[in-house]
């Protein structure tokens, strides 16, 4: 099967690159790569072929904190609307786990980009997302 990015995830990418057309992207992804495929990752292709995450690059401006605005509304996102699993960002997680607030990450540390995972039920959705930094009004 061919993977492919769930819509959400495509939706959410084009209002960044939108908003921020001259960002850099080096450290942009969806796809995993080796390393992520001997772990459980929504960079992986599920059994349909569906990716959902992605890491868009951190350098949004030249407004070093941008990024970690731009993370904070998605997590607000995520908590209001429910199309998102979890964001990771400068050593933090966010997620339901704990009711949306940041705690530590353990993990990759995230501090080069912004890690988005979507719903499973959010593959065939590509509306809006309604956020501040993107165009959005909340």
């Amino acid at each position: 099967m061919k993977p492919f990015l769930s819509k959400a995830a495509a939706q959410l990418r084009e209002q960044i690159d939108d908003s921020f057309s001259s960002r850099l992207r080096s450290s942009d992804g969806w796809i995993g790569d080796d390393k992520h495929s001997l772990r459980k990752s929504d960079h992986n292709p599920d059994e349909t072929g569906a990716v959902r995450a992605i890491d868009i690059d951190a350098r949004l401006s030249d407004d070093k904190g941008i990024s970690t605005y731009l993370a904070d509304q998605i997590r607000q996102y995520g908590k209001d609307h429910g199309r998102v699993s979890y964001v990771i960002h400068q050593e933090k997680i966010a997620s339901p786990l704990l009711g949306w607030r940041w705690r530590k990450y353990k993990g990759n540390p995230h501090n080069h980009h912004i890690h988005i995972s979507f719903k499973k039920d959010q593959d065939g959705n590509s509306a809006f997302f309604d956020i501040p930094l993107l165009g959005g009004k909340i």
